[in-house]
């Protein structure tokens, strides 16, 4: 049943790129500017298609999400870009298979010129649910004194050992506000605390 799982968001990174033949800047009624054409992609990730991922629900994870994280284009003041690019991040919840996920923004990008889009992660970063009947999983979540699943929205890797068929629990201490900031930090209580629990339960084993 999904209420007994422990459940992980999965993400896709993918890269959409427009392109054209550069120009220079005293003639750009010559070509497209490709840093304009993929305006149209943005408004359209941050918009329709955001809104209609707010549509699909998860128990747990809510919904889906879109983010465009970064936009390179151009070389210099005089030179009609010939190739712009946008890297997105799209957040996965169980059920959602990454080639529908991939396939849709396809649909999309059909309609719009010269535009193209590639994975930018190399293996797959799927959801992770884990099943709580386990008995080393209950063991654990009665050392935490935890009864009910959690459910993050953010990527873990061992989604990917999941995905591999081996059962995991993600544990360890800190907050995910810290995660990814100039100065992230541990508070040394925290550490201190998962030190005690995860010795604790290795001590508790057979």
């Amino acid at each position: 049943m999904v209420e007994d799982r422990d459940v992980w968001e999965g993400n896709l990174w993918l890269k959409i790129e427009t392109h054209k033949k550069t120009t220079h800047k005293s003639k750009p009624h010559l070509k497209k500017n490709t840093i304009k054409k993929i305006y149209p992609i943005v408004e359209w990730l941050e918009g329709p298609y955001a809104k209609s991922l707010r549509k699909r629900k998860h128990w747990l994870l809510g919904s889906p999400t879109i983010s465009v994280g970064a936009i390179r284009g151009g070389t210099q003041a005089n030179v009609v870009p010939d190739r712009c690019e946008i890297i997105i991040d799209r957040r996965t919840i169980p059920g959602e298979r990454e080639s529908a996920v991939v396939g849709e923004l396809k649909r999309f990008l059909k309609t719009q010129e010269k535009a193209r889009m590639v994975n930018y992660k190399t293996n797959p970063c799927l959801p992770m649910e884990t099943d709580l009947k386990l008995p080393l999983v209950r063991e654990f979540m009665g050392q935490l004194g935890q009864r009910e699943a959690e459910g993050v929205d953010f990527f873990c890797d061992s989604a990917v050992l999941s995905a591999a068929g081996i059962p995991c629990v993600v544990f360890g201490p800190g907050d995910i506000a810290q995660a990814h900031t100039s100065d992230e930090w541990i508070a040394v209580t925290q550490l201190e605390r998962a030190t005690t629990i995860l010795e604790r339960f290795l001590l508790s084993l057979p």
